[in-house]
Protein backbone atom coordinates (compact mmCIF):
# COMPACT_ATOMS: atom_id res chain seq x y z
CA UNK A 1 0.00 0.00 0.00
CA UNK A 2 1.54 3.72 -0.85
CA UNK A 3 1.63 6.23 1.74
CA UNK A 4 -1.77 8.70 1.86
CA UNK A 5 -0.82 12.32 3.09
CA UNK A 6 -4.13 14.48 4.07
CA UNK A 7 -3.82 17.67 6.04
CA UNK A 8 -5.28 17.99 9.40
CA UNK A 9 -7.73 20.74 9.09
CA UNK A 10 -10.74 19.20 10.73
CA UNK A 11 -11.26 19.20 14.73
CA UNK A 12 -11.36 15.18 14.70
CA UNK A 13 -8.06 15.46 12.51
CA UNK A 14 -5.91 17.82 15.09
CA UNK A 15 -6.77 15.50 17.88
CA UNK A 16 -5.63 12.81 15.78
CA UNK A 17 -2.78 14.40 14.81
CA UNK A 18 -2.18 15.12 18.83
CA UNK A 19 -2.33 11.81 20.25
CA UNK A 20 -0.73 10.30 17.63
CA UNK A 21 2.62 10.47 19.50
CA UNK A 22 0.72 8.49 22.63
CA UNK A 23 -0.01 5.57 20.41
CA UNK A 24 3.59 5.48 18.80
CA UNK A 25 5.27 5.28 21.64
CA UNK A 26 2.47 3.20 24.05
CA UNK A 27 4.77 1.26 26.50
CA UNK A 28 8.15 3.33 26.49
CA UNK A 29 9.44 3.56 29.62
CA UNK A 30 11.42 6.90 28.64
CA UNK A 31 8.95 9.08 26.40
CA UNK A 32 6.68 11.80 28.55
CA UNK A 33 3.29 12.18 26.74
CA UNK A 34 2.51 15.78 26.16
CA UNK A 35 -0.75 17.28 27.03
CA UNK A 36 -3.43 16.69 24.24
CA UNK A 37 -5.37 19.87 25.57
CA UNK A 38 -2.76 21.76 25.21
CA UNK A 39 -1.32 20.70 21.80
CA UNK A 40 -4.56 21.76 20.51
CA UNK A 41 -4.37 24.92 21.78
CA UNK A 42 -0.82 25.59 20.35
CA UNK A 43 -2.10 24.49 16.55
CA UNK A 44 -5.17 26.77 16.76
CA UNK A 45 -5.25 30.14 15.43
CA UNK A 46 -7.47 31.15 18.32
CA UNK A 47 -5.12 30.52 20.72
CA UNK A 48 -1.51 30.63 19.76
CA UNK A 49 -0.45 33.91 19.54
CA UNK A 50 2.37 33.26 17.29
CA UNK A 51 0.09 33.03 14.04
CA UNK A 52 0.39 36.79 14.71
CA UNK A 53 3.45 36.47 11.92
CA UNK A 54 3.57 32.38 11.66
CA UNK A 55 1.52 30.31 9.05
CA UNK A 56 1.42 26.46 9.61
CA UNK A 57 -0.68 23.58 8.05
CA UNK A 58 -0.58 19.82 9.92
CA UNK A 59 -0.09 16.68 7.61
CA UNK A 60 -0.95 13.11 8.21
CA UNK A 61 0.35 10.09 7.04
CA UNK A 62 -2.22 6.38 6.55
CA UNK A 63 -0.81 3.30 5.45
CA UNK A 64 -4.04 0.36 5.51
CA UNK A 65 -5.80 2.69 6.54
CA UNK A 66 -4.03 3.05 9.92
CA UNK A 67 -2.08 6.45 10.99
CA UNK A 68 1.38 6.01 10.54
CA UNK A 69 2.88 9.45 11.23
CA UNK A 70 2.47 13.37 11.40
CA UNK A 71 4.39 16.36 10.82
CA UNK A 72 3.79 20.33 11.10
CA UNK A 73 4.88 22.73 8.69
CA UNK A 74 5.49 26.55 9.85
CA UNK A 75 6.35 29.25 8.32
CA UNK A 76 7.72 32.04 10.98
CA UNK A 77 8.57 35.22 9.12
CA UNK A 78 9.85 37.29 11.72
CA UNK A 79 12.43 34.41 11.99
CA UNK A 80 13.12 34.63 8.18
CA UNK A 81 13.61 38.07 8.54
CA UNK A 82 15.61 38.76 11.53
CA UNK A 83 18.31 35.45 9.81
CA UNK A 84 18.16 36.41 6.48
CA UNK A 85 16.17 32.76 5.49
CA UNK A 86 13.96 31.32 3.03
CA UNK A 87 12.94 28.72 4.79
CA UNK A 88 9.99 26.45 6.12
CA UNK A 89 10.26 24.90 10.02
CA UNK A 90 8.87 21.25 10.37
CA UNK A 91 8.07 20.13 14.08
CA UNK A 92 6.06 17.53 15.69
CA UNK A 93 7.15 15.13 13.42
CA UNK A 94 6.74 11.25 14.60
CA UNK A 95 6.93 8.50 12.19
CA UNK A 96 7.06 4.17 12.38
CA UNK A 97 10.22 3.06 10.74
CA UNK A 98 8.72 3.14 7.23
CA UNK A 99 10.63 4.99 4.46
CA UNK A 100 8.17 5.55 2.70
CA UNK A 101 6.82 7.21 5.07
CA UNK A 102 9.24 9.89 6.65
CA UNK A 103 9.62 10.94 2.58
CA UNK A 104 6.12 11.77 2.43
CA UNK A 105 6.11 13.22 4.94
CA UNK A 106 9.08 15.64 4.65
CA UNK A 107 7.58 15.95 0.58
CA UNK A 108 4.57 16.97 1.91
CA UNK A 109 6.26 19.75 3.76
CA UNK A 110 8.54 20.80 0.92
CA UNK A 111 5.47 20.72 -1.55
CA UNK A 112 3.53 23.18 1.25
CA UNK A 113 6.93 25.29 1.08
CA UNK A 114 7.22 25.74 -2.75
CA UNK A 115 3.82 26.73 -3.15
CA UNK A 116 5.15 30.25 -0.88
CA UNK A 117 8.64 30.21 -2.38
CA UNK A 118 10.24 29.05 0.42
CA UNK A 119 13.83 27.73 -0.96
CA UNK A 120 14.86 25.72 2.28
CA UNK A 121 13.86 23.37 5.41
CA UNK A 122 15.09 22.95 8.57
CA UNK A 123 13.79 21.31 11.64
CA UNK A 124 12.06 19.72 14.52
CA UNK A 125 11.43 23.69 15.59
CA UNK A 126 8.38 24.91 16.57
CA UNK A 127 6.47 28.04 15.92
CA UNK A 128 9.01 29.95 18.87
CA UNK A 129 11.67 28.86 20.99
CA UNK A 130 8.88 28.00 23.29
CA UNK A 131 7.62 25.32 21.84
CA UNK A 132 9.45 21.79 21.78
CA UNK A 133 12.56 21.73 19.63
CA UNK A 134 15.01 19.06 18.36
CA UNK A 135 15.40 16.03 17.59
CA UNK A 136 16.87 13.31 20.17
CA UNK A 137 20.34 12.27 18.97
CA UNK A 138 21.75 11.03 22.04
CA UNK A 139 19.67 9.53 25.28
CA UNK A 140 17.49 7.39 24.15
CA UNK A 141 17.27 5.36 27.64
CA UNK A 142 16.94 8.58 29.41
CA UNK A 143 13.45 10.13 30.76
CA UNK A 144 12.31 12.99 28.94
CA UNK A 145 11.07 15.89 30.58
CA UNK A 146 8.17 18.39 29.75
CA UNK A 147 9.83 20.76 26.99
CA UNK A 148 11.19 18.26 25.10
CA UNK A 149 10.32 15.28 22.36
CA UNK A 150 11.45 12.26 22.47
CA UNK A 151 11.94 10.20 19.73
CA UNK A 152 13.13 6.50 18.38
CA UNK A 153 16.73 6.46 17.45
CA UNK A 154 15.70 5.67 13.65
CA UNK A 155 14.40 9.14 12.98
CA UNK A 156 17.85 10.38 12.86
CA UNK A 157 18.68 7.95 9.97
CA UNK A 158 15.82 8.90 8.21
CA UNK A 159 16.63 12.13 7.97
CA UNK A 160 20.40 11.92 6.82
CA UNK A 161 18.73 9.56 3.96
CA UNK A 162 16.77 12.28 3.00
CA UNK A 163 19.43 14.46 3.08
CA UNK A 164 19.51 16.26 5.84
CA UNK A 165 22.16 17.33 7.62
CA UNK A 166 23.23 18.83 11.13
CA UNK A 167 22.84 22.47 11.35
CA UNK A 168 23.56 22.79 15.49
CA UNK A 169 23.10 20.75 18.41
CA UNK A 170 21.67 21.12 22.34
CA UNK A 171 22.92 19.34 24.88
CA UNK A 172 21.51 18.57 28.10
CA UNK A 173 22.72 17.49 31.67
CA UNK A 174 21.87 15.85 34.77
CA UNK A 175 23.41 17.39 37.79
CA UNK A 176 23.13 15.81 41.29
CA UNK A 177 22.30 18.94 44.19
CA UNK A 178 25.93 19.61 46.07
CA UNK A 179 25.27 18.98 49.89
CA UNK A 180 27.41 22.24 49.69
CA UNK A 181 27.41 24.84 47.45
CA UNK A 182 30.41 24.84 45.69
CA UNK A 183 33.28 27.22 47.26
CA UNK A 184 33.92 28.79 43.72
CA UNK A 185 30.16 29.25 42.83
CA UNK A 186 29.56 30.93 46.68
CA UNK A 187 32.65 33.64 46.05
CA UNK A 188 32.04 34.54 42.98
CA UNK A 189 28.45 35.33 43.44
CA UNK A 190 29.52 37.28 46.75
CA UNK A 191 31.93 39.39 44.29
CA UNK A 192 29.18 40.02 41.76
CA UNK A 193 26.25 40.87 43.82
CA UNK A 194 28.65 43.77 45.48
CA UNK A 195 30.70 44.74 42.50
CA UNK A 196 27.39 45.22 40.41
CA UNK A 197 25.42 46.18 43.25
CA UNK A 198 22.47 43.75 42.71
CA UNK A 199 19.69 42.41 44.65
CA UNK A 200 18.25 39.17 45.34
CA UNK A 201 14.29 39.77 45.94
CA UNK A 202 11.20 37.99 46.34
CA UNK A 203 7.82 39.05 44.74
CA UNK A 204 4.45 37.74 45.71
CA UNK A 205 2.08 36.70 42.76
CA UNK A 206 -0.23 40.06 43.71
CA UNK A 207 3.20 42.10 43.29
CA UNK A 208 4.35 40.35 39.95
CA UNK A 209 0.60 41.27 38.80
CA UNK A 210 0.48 44.84 39.76
CA UNK A 211 4.18 45.67 38.77
CA UNK A 212 3.65 43.78 35.85
CA UNK A 213 7.12 41.60 36.54
CA UNK A 214 5.57 39.21 34.04
CA UNK A 215 5.85 41.26 31.36
CA UNK A 216 9.54 42.70 32.03
CA UNK A 217 10.70 39.05 32.45
CA UNK A 218 9.42 37.97 28.64
CA UNK A 219 11.58 41.52 27.60
CA UNK A 220 14.52 40.27 29.26
CA UNK A 221 13.97 36.82 27.98
CA UNK A 222 13.88 38.81 24.05
CA UNK A 223 16.84 40.90 25.31
CA UNK A 224 18.34 37.76 25.93
CA UNK A 225 17.45 35.17 23.59
CA UNK A 226 17.93 37.10 20.59
CA UNK A 227 21.42 36.38 19.28
CA UNK A 228 20.96 32.61 20.20
CA UNK A 229 19.93 30.18 17.35
CA UNK A 230 16.76 31.28 15.33
CA UNK A 231 15.40 32.93 17.88
CA UNK A 232 12.68 34.94 16.97
CA UNK A 233 11.29 37.93 19.37
CA UNK A 234 8.46 37.28 21.26
CA UNK A 235 5.79 39.32 20.41
CA UNK A 236 3.29 41.69 22.77
CA UNK A 237 0.54 39.51 22.79
CA UNK A 238 2.39 36.27 22.56
CA UNK A 239 3.86 37.68 26.07
CA UNK A 240 0.75 38.06 27.43
CA UNK A 241 -0.21 34.75 26.66
CA UNK A 242 2.78 33.44 28.14
CA UNK A 243 2.35 35.26 31.35
CA UNK A 244 -1.28 34.15 31.62
CA UNK A 245 -0.38 30.78 30.84
CA UNK A 246 3.45 29.80 33.03
CA UNK A 247 3.31 32.74 35.48
CA UNK A 248 0.19 31.88 36.98
CA UNK A 249 1.72 28.13 38.11
CA UNK A 250 5.13 28.09 39.06
CA UNK A 251 5.84 28.08 42.49
CA UNK A 252 7.71 31.18 43.58
CA UNK A 253 10.24 29.93 46.06
CA UNK A 254 11.88 28.32 43.14
CA UNK A 255 12.35 31.70 41.50
CA UNK A 256 15.06 34.27 41.35
CA UNK A 257 14.32 37.75 40.49
CA UNK A 258 17.66 40.10 40.51
CA UNK A 259 17.62 43.64 40.41
CA UNK A 260 19.64 46.75 40.02
CA UNK A 261 20.45 49.49 42.66
CA UNK A 262 17.44 51.13 41.39
CA UNK A 263 15.06 48.24 41.29
CA UNK A 264 14.85 47.29 37.80
CA UNK A 265 14.76 43.69 36.93
CA UNK A 266 18.09 42.42 34.84
CA UNK A 267 18.22 38.81 35.67
CA UNK A 268 16.15 35.73 36.92
CA UNK A 269 15.86 31.93 37.08
CA UNK A 270 13.17 29.66 37.17
CA UNK A 271 12.65 25.89 38.13
CA UNK A 272 9.91 23.41 38.49
CA UNK A 273 9.56 20.28 40.04
CA UNK A 274 10.18 17.45 37.01
CA UNK A 275 6.71 16.64 35.89
CA UNK A 276 7.92 14.19 33.64
CA UNK A 277 6.77 10.94 35.51
CA UNK A 278 3.52 12.74 36.35
CA UNK A 279 2.97 13.18 32.47
CA UNK A 280 3.15 9.91 32.16
CA UNK A 281 0.81 9.06 34.48
CA UNK A 282 -1.38 11.61 33.19
CA UNK A 283 -1.53 9.92 29.46
CA UNK A 284 -1.75 13.01 27.68
CA UNK A 285 -5.17 13.89 29.80
CA UNK A 286 -6.07 15.89 32.49
CA UNK A 287 -9.35 13.83 33.34
CA UNK A 288 -10.33 11.96 34.90
CA UNK A 289 -7.49 11.88 37.37
CA UNK A 290 -4.06 14.02 34.59
CA UNK A 291 -4.94 17.01 36.82
CA UNK A 292 -4.13 15.21 40.08
CA UNK A 293 -0.87 13.72 39.19
CA UNK A 294 0.51 17.21 37.78
CA UNK A 295 -0.84 19.12 40.63
CA UNK A 296 1.03 16.46 42.90
CA UNK A 297 3.91 16.86 41.39
CA UNK A 298 3.75 20.71 40.75
CA UNK A 299 3.19 21.13 44.18
CA UNK A 300 4.02 18.77 46.67
CA UNK A 301 7.20 18.26 45.19
CA UNK A 302 6.40 14.49 44.86
CA UNK A 303 9.75 14.05 43.50
CA UNK A 304 13.30 13.90 43.39
CA UNK A 305 14.05 15.83 40.47
CA UNK A 306 13.60 19.54 39.23
CA UNK A 307 14.01 20.82 35.81
CA UNK A 308 15.94 24.19 34.92
CA UNK A 309 13.30 25.88 32.73
CA UNK A 310 14.72 29.20 32.64
CA UNK A 311 17.65 31.99 32.89
CA UNK A 312 18.14 34.83 31.78
CA UNK A 313 19.72 38.22 32.53
CA UNK A 314 20.49 41.95 30.50
CA UNK A 315 23.04 42.06 27.38
CA UNK A 316 25.65 43.65 29.52
CA UNK A 317 25.18 41.62 32.86
CA UNK A 318 25.13 38.03 30.64
CA UNK A 319 29.06 37.41 30.91
CA UNK A 320 29.86 38.84 34.12
CA UNK A 321 28.65 35.46 36.26
CA UNK A 322 24.88 35.90 36.25
CA UNK A 323 24.02 32.50 36.72
CA UNK A 324 26.21 31.91 39.44
CA UNK A 325 24.48 34.13 41.46
CA UNK A 326 21.36 33.00 40.57
CA UNK A 327 22.35 28.90 40.70
CA UNK A 328 23.74 30.24 44.68
CA UNK A 329 20.57 31.53 45.62
CA UNK A 330 18.18 28.57 44.13
CA UNK A 331 20.65 25.46 45.79
CA UNK A 332 19.26 26.00 49.26
CA UNK A 333 15.85 25.59 48.18
CA UNK A 334 16.16 22.68 46.50
CA UNK A 335 17.75 21.21 49.61
CA UNK A 336 14.48 22.72 51.44
CA UNK A 337 12.09 20.39 49.04
CA UNK A 338 14.45 17.40 48.91
CA UNK A 339 15.52 17.45 45.38
CA UNK A 340 18.39 15.34 44.35
CA UNK A 341 18.99 16.00 40.67
CA UNK A 342 18.43 18.95 38.68
CA UNK A 343 17.91 18.40 35.02
CA UNK A 344 19.19 21.47 32.14
CA UNK A 345 16.98 22.77 29.47
CA UNK A 346 18.52 22.05 26.26
CA UNK A 347 21.63 24.34 25.38
CA UNK A 348 23.66 25.11 22.83
CA UNK A 349 26.55 22.89 22.60
CA UNK A 350 28.60 26.18 21.55
CA UNK A 351 27.43 27.75 24.72
CA UNK A 352 30.79 27.81 26.75
CA UNK A 353 29.64 30.45 28.96
CA UNK A 354 27.05 27.42 30.02
CA UNK A 355 28.93 24.92 29.76
CA UNK A 356 31.66 25.60 32.13
CA UNK A 357 29.22 27.04 34.70
CA UNK A 358 28.16 23.18 35.37
CA UNK A 359 32.28 22.30 35.95
CA UNK A 360 31.70 23.11 39.09
CA UNK A 361 29.06 20.24 39.87
CA UNK A 362 28.79 16.71 39.66
CA UNK A 363 26.83 16.22 36.55
CA UNK A 364 26.70 14.30 33.55
CA UNK A 365 25.60 15.28 29.78
CA UNK A 366 23.10 12.70 29.15
CA UNK A 367 21.10 13.80 26.30
CA UNK A 368 21.73 15.55 22.88
CA UNK A 369 19.25 17.13 20.05
CA UNK A 370 19.57 18.34 16.97
CA UNK A 371 18.64 20.62 14.37
CA UNK A 372 18.52 19.03 10.60
CA UNK A 373 18.03 21.16 7.53
CA UNK A 374 18.87 21.12 3.65
CA UNK A 375 17.70 22.99 0.69
CA UNK A 376 14.47 22.21 -1.41
CA UNK A 377 14.89 21.08 -4.41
Amino acid sequence: MTVEIIQAVTKCQLKTFCEYPNKLYKGNPYYVPTLVADDYKTFSKKHNAAYEFCDAAYFLAYKDGEVVGRVAAILNTRANETWNKNEVRFGWIDFIDDEEVSSALIGAVESWAKERGLTSIEGPLGFTDFDTEGMLVEGFEELGTMITFYNHPYYKEHLEKLGFTKQTDWVERRITVPDAIPEKIARFSNIIKEKYELQVVKYTRKEINEKGIGYKLFDLINNTYCVLYGYSKLSDKQIKQYVDQYLSMIDLELVTFINNKEGELVAFGIMIPSMSEALQKANGKYFPFGWYHLLRALYLKKTDTVDMMLIAAKKELQSKGIPALIINELIPKLWKFGFKYAETNPELEDNHAVQNLWNSFESRQHKRRRIYGKEIK
